[in-house]
């Protein structure tokens, strides 16, 4: 069976155990999916399964390419594909088969979660890279400012990667080690513990860790 799913992020919440300890936790629509394509190492290089994340889609918002994609191996079209790895555990998946959230993930189970992280639009230092600035009174000028970018007499220019003001956010990140609090297997719903990248209503992958 995949190691993973793709899912949608819902937004947050917390859940009481037994003796009265609150855990904050995220709550992920994890599928149904569906597998698209399997690919081989003799025809593609590497093996993977390609799934789908089963959800409406328009059919004009389907190019012809990837309608042929999914014409080919007979299922509706998906506006999310990503690629997982199958492990020996479970039976082998097949192109058309539906992966839930109950075959792959087990409660306490540990996951690691990919997502796209909140666009902030353009940002300075002291937000984007957490400078700490100069000081703030007696007339200094110098309170948001990036200080020195490099020597004048050599080698006269900026060097690359230097850290400056700039786009913020929309980034793809990865938190590994999240425990799996609770599954709810009729509506397809993860309670994650702690926080997960992303708006609520963003795509994010959920693997085994």
């Amino acid at each position: 069976m995949v190691d993973g799913l793709i899912g949608i992020k819902l937004g947050m919440t917390q859940v009481f155990d037994e003796a009265g300890v609150v855990t904050p936790v995220t709550v992920i629509k994890a599928g149904p999916c569906v597998v698209v394509q399997k690919k081989s190492k003799d025809k593609d290089g590497y093996e993977a399964v390609q799934l789908g994340l089963v959800e409406f889609i328009r059919p004009k918002r389907v190019t012809k390419p990837r309608a042929g994609h999914f014409k080919k191996a007979g299922v509706n079209p998906c506006r999310v594909l990503r690629e997982f790895g199958e492990n020996a555990v479970g039976e082998t998946a097949k192109i058309g088969d539906q992966v839930l959230v109950q075959q792959v993930f087990q409660p306490q189970e540990k996951v690691t979660v990919i997502g796209t992280s909140k666009g902030k639009g353009f940002a300075g230092l002291i937000k984007r890279h957490h400078f700490g600035g100069g000081a703030a009174t007696h007339g200094s000028m110098f309170h948001r400012a990036p200080g020195s970018i490099g020597a004048s007499a050599y080698p006269s220019r900026v060097l690359p990667g230097m850290r400056a003001a700039g786009h913020m956010g929309c980034d793809r990140v990865t938190v590994k080690g999240l425990k799996i609090v609770r599954i709810d297997e009729q509506e397809n719903i993860l309670l994650v513990q702690g926080a997960v990248p992303g708006r609520n209503g963003g795509y994010v992958v959920v693997k085994k860790a």
